[in-house]
């Protein structure tokens, strides 16, 4: 199964998904410029990035019930073209609407390449390789915020906002380009079961999969790890790092480097501690969260200025969320069966951004009542004000991990169940599920 063939997809996948974090976040690098070309409040500017969130999480069910009833292949090529008329659209824009619209689009499109490729790496791969793959995939696609954060920020700052984003549209022609060329939805003879024949029997899929205690788990699990890297690299990590620390912007476009260099670092140790002990994952989520609480306390409580080395900790924190978010994924692919494994990670992947444009926004929010009006960047974005809009994410985060906890009983109860066992622990329920399923096909 492990073909040469299977390589090729992935790696056209993968490239296709680097692309689409490049255009995810090149908004983040740009909300400086965004400010300066457009003239709007924080609010407003958080915008831009919040609407494409949302369209980016609502569409992730959609799109996960589309990918089980008409295949991975179809979606990112849409999803692809989608993106580069978004990124034309907000390099042409004359205002801030048609920037809004321009973004609205690029999450469309981004919605669909993720997912898609989660969906084709387990019918291209089987075994334990397939945990770590899917980190991979989350690693070499956060390379996509190095795109952003360096040429992309560099090409914006020497040649202006239209070359900037036109450029980075010209990059998704070529993801299409090979899309069209290597990718199929399958092998050639592969049994993965029937495909949803009408749309009611795609909706039936759907709440099975949502009822499903993993899946919820894996829901929540993206929630907790996922957001408050997505809100400080997509949204208002450049503005805290150069008006509330004052960095320098081409610096403060380096340090989020930080952040995709602790997950490609962090990654393939989770990858292989996902595959080596499944009956542990939630606790790795949990820990992963202890340690970015941790990271965001200490700078948030240091007395007077940060210093750089407590920017750095927490960006590395935070990085290990991205990575630390793929092991949703494996909840749902654990606890679902193939043929509905779409409209599961599609479940999953609402979660962390869900959290994330609900924090982007009221930190947004936050800082212009804590300004009380005032105009200018200075006024807005003071360190005393990030204080307390970042705090916004201890409230949301910890309503997470409630949920969390509470899915993980659920989930434990439920194998317990299908076992037929009164009080069992979590590892004989997961054996059994794990021989049922095929052996390490479950975990």
């Amino acid at each position: 199964m492990n073909s040469r063939r299977s390589w090729v997809v992935y790696g056209i996948g993968v490239f296709a998904y680097l692309i689409a974090v490049m255009q995810r976040t090149t908004i983040g690098v740009a909300g400086v410029a965004a400010t300066e070309r457009f003239h709007v409040s924080a609010s407003v500017l958080s915008t831009l990035a919040v609407v494409q969130l949302i369209v980016y999480a609502g569409m992730q069910v959609p799109v996960g019930v589309l990918i089980d009833r008409i295949g991975s292949r179809k979606l990112m090529l849409t999803g692809t073209a989608l993106m580069v008329v978004g990124q034309v659209a907000v390099a042409l824009a004359p205002s801030i609407a048609i920037a809004i619209v321009g973004r609205i689009l690029v999450g469309a499109g981004d919605a669909t390449v993720f997912t898609s490729l989660m969906r084709l790496v387990n019918s291209w791969f089987r075994g334990r390789i397939v945990p770590q793959l899917s980190q991979w995939i989350g690693n070499v696609g956060q390379l996509g915020q190095v795109l952003s954060a360096v040429p992309f920020a560099l090409l914006l700052h020497l040649s202006g906002w239209t070359v900037a984003f036109l450029s980075a549209a010209s990059l998704s022609v070529v993801a299409l380009i090979g899309i069209a060329v290597a990718v199929a939805d399958r092998p050639v003879g592969a049994s993965e079961g029937p495909r949803p024949a009408t749309w009611s029997d795609s909706l039936r899929q759907l709440r099975i999969s949502l009822a499903r205690p993993g899946t919820q788990l894996g829901f929540w699990s993206h929630f907790v790890t996922q957001s408050s890297g997505t809100v400080f690299s997509l949204m208002w990590g450049i503005p805290f790092l150069v008006f509330a620390l004052g960095i320098e912007p081409a610096e403060a476009s380096a340090l989020l480097t930080v952040l995709v260099g602790a997950g490609l670092i962090s990654g393939p140790i989770l990858g292989i501690l996902t595959a080596r002990f499944p009956m542990r994952r939630s606790n790795l989520v949990l820990g992963i969260v202890a340690l970015m609480a941790a990271a965001w306390t200490l700078v948030l409580l240091w007395p007077g200025e940060p210093p750089l080395w407590t920017v750095i900790v927490l960006i590395a924190a935070i990085g290990i969320g991205g990575p630390g978010s793929l092991i949703g994924f494996d909840f749902a692919r654990t606890f679902n069966p193939l043929h509905s494994l779409g409209s599961a990670n599609g479940i999953v992947n609402v979660g962390g951004f869900l959290a994330s444009f609900v924090m982007m926004f009221l930190i947004g929010v936050s800082l212009d009542v804590q300004a009380h009006g005032a105009e200018g960047d200075a006024q807005l974005y003071q360190l005393d004000h990030f204080r307390w809009a970042f705090a916004i994410q201890y409230v949301i985060v910890g309503i997470g991990v409630g949920f969390l906890v509470h899915a993980r009983r659920r989930t434990r109860r439920r194998l317990q169940e299908d076992e037929g066992i009164e009080v069992a622990p979590l590892w004989v329920a997961l054996v059994g599920a794990w021989r049922r399923r095929g052996g390490h096909e479950a975990l």
